[in-house]
């Protein structure tokens, strides 16, 4: 089930809403949440009914491995259980997303024959394994306390942000599942949630998924791309990511605040960043926090000298690379952003800094063909798409200009006919202009206040995004 989609948006939600709310009138507290555990439960089973036993022994063995943790009274007990419980996540999140890309690269480097598997990745495995990981770690510190088995279920289950993030926090959700204050209807956060929510639906509705068609048809055709084309494709898919992942996160929020819960921003502008330690604190921020806190840290991040901060940095983007997709292109991606991690933190030792727009510029080059490894589905596709964009002697320019930069600066440019209109580009440049120029839909929601106007404004843009449902697809960070 898709939060861009009739059966959610008319069907799941309305029903999940009213129930908990009577419930609450009710005075079932317990029985409210455990309306949205089994909601929670239909919905993330929706897809496959085989995903349910998956997350549902998940859900059992991590808060069993909780419960001996914090009950164990030798610490040599707590760092068995906690061992134990790190080993299962990771194992399962092995098995099931990475166990046929071993195989096969086994099979090509030794020569060998070993069949795949052909596992079906399940849904959302990334995330809750994560999210579950940090759970136990924090058993094993102290810091999770005793919670029933009901509000753990809601923590790793609640639908706004089981499938896609963001990865929270036990401390920031349990915490408001007990608070009395949100059993009662709240309009301005029911107001608020429908308010980003639709913004949300009509980012990917409307925007990321027109951006994915050309993105799509480009590569789809790659060896009919010019120089302009190869530019108008890549720059299409960095707007459909974009686009994608920041309509998630708005709806996911949105979600929330309906039942007055409030998950933590994971989506801040990352494009307007003038680094890439900027980029990762606003590009999936939650994320970069538990690799910050689970990994970086643990691994003793820049307290033990700058050659082990500088490893420590390239192995926590080598492992988000490998987490986001068990592929070689992943893997370069991350690899990418950790050297270019590394260099930005180097060269902030200096005090030289680079104009605003200079700083703002490289950063964006950066992340722009670092994506071009993240979207295309090997590493050949992504190395010819790379060298397309920067092959300019094929660039395709009017004859007079052409004419005076071959003569300047002695090189032939080649006349290729464009695969993309002037209309595409045109659109393109809109998307950009989106994103460099207004505010984002994180700063609208803290502005917002319900009136006849702001609901008139929702209102339209509700019900264009519901117009255009009829090509349903799904979120890119589904398939992680």
């Amino acid at each position: 089930m898709l939060f861009n989609s009739y059966v959610f948006i008319l069907g799941f939600l309305p029903v999940v809403v009213v129930l908990y709310y009577l419930l609450l009138k009710l005075d079932n507290k317990i029985y409210s949440r455990l309306v949205l555990v089994l909601a929670s439960l239909y919905f993330y089973s929706f897809w496959n009914i085989s995903y349910l036993p998956l997350i549902l022994a998940s859900v059992f063995v991590n808060y069993f491995v909780s419960i001996l943790i914090n009950r164990s009274v030798k610490i040599g007990y707590k760092k068995l259980f906690l061992v134990l419980g790190v080993v299962f996540n990771v194992g399962l999140l092995g098995y099931f997303k990475y166990f046929d890309f071993f195989i096969e690269n086994t099979n090509q480097f030794f020569q060998t024959n070993w069949p795949l598997l052909e596992i079906a990745l399940p849904l959302a495995i990334s995330f809750f394994t994560f999210q579950q990981i940090a759970y136990i770690v924090d058993s094993y510190r102290g810091e999770t306390g005793t919670y029933n088995f009901v509000d753990y279920s809601l923590f790793v289950t609640f639908f706004p942000q089981l499938i896609a993030g963001p990865i929270v926090h036990h401390s920031e959700m349990i915490s408001q599942f007990k608070d009395k204050k949100n059993a009662v209807f709240k309009s301005l956060n029911f107001s608020s949630g429908l308010f980003i929510f639709s913004i949300g639906l009509a980012k990917k509705v409307l925007i990321a998924d027109t951006f994915a068609q050309y993105a799509n048809d480009g590569y789809g055709n790659l060896a009919a791309l010019s120089v302009v084309d190869s530019w108008i494709t890549t720059l299409a898919y960095t707007l459909q990511l974009y686009f994608d992942f920041s309509g998630y996160c708005d709806m996911a929020i949105g979600l929330a605040l309906l039942f007055n819960f409030r998950i933590p921003v994971n989506f801040n502008s990352p494009y307007k960043s003038l680094n890439i330690q900027e980029f990762w604190r606003r590009w999936h921020i939650t994320l970069g926090r538990f690799f910050t806190q689970y990994v970086y840290i643990p691994l003793g991040g820049s307290r033990k000298g700058p050659t082990r901060t500088y490893i420590n940095l390239f192995l926590i983007f080598f492992i988000s690379g490998f987490w986001h997709g068990a592929g070689w292109t992943f893997i370069v991606w991350g690899v990418m952003h950790g050297v270019a991690s590394i260099i930005y933190r180097a060269w902030s030792k200096g005090k030289y800094r680079l104009p605003r727009l200079v700083a703002l510029g490289i950063t964006f080059l950066f992340v722009h063909v670092a994506w071009v490894y993240f979207r295309a589905p090997d590493l050949t596709t992504a190395n010819q798409m790379v060298v397309k964009m920067f092959n300019f002697q094929a660039l395709d320019l009017p004859p007079g200009l052409s004419a005076v930069l071959s003569s300047v600066l002695n090189m032939n440019f080649q006349a290729t006919p464009y695969f993309f209109g002037w209309s595409t580009m045109l659109l393109v440049m809109l998307g950009y202009i989106l994103v460099f120029f207004t505010k984002n839909s994180i700063e609208r929601l803290e502005e917002f206040k319900p009136n006849v106007r702001s609901g008139v404004a929702v209102s339209l843009i509700f019900v264009a995004s519901l117009l255009y449902l009829t090509r349903v697809s799904e979120f890119i960070y589904f398939n992680f």
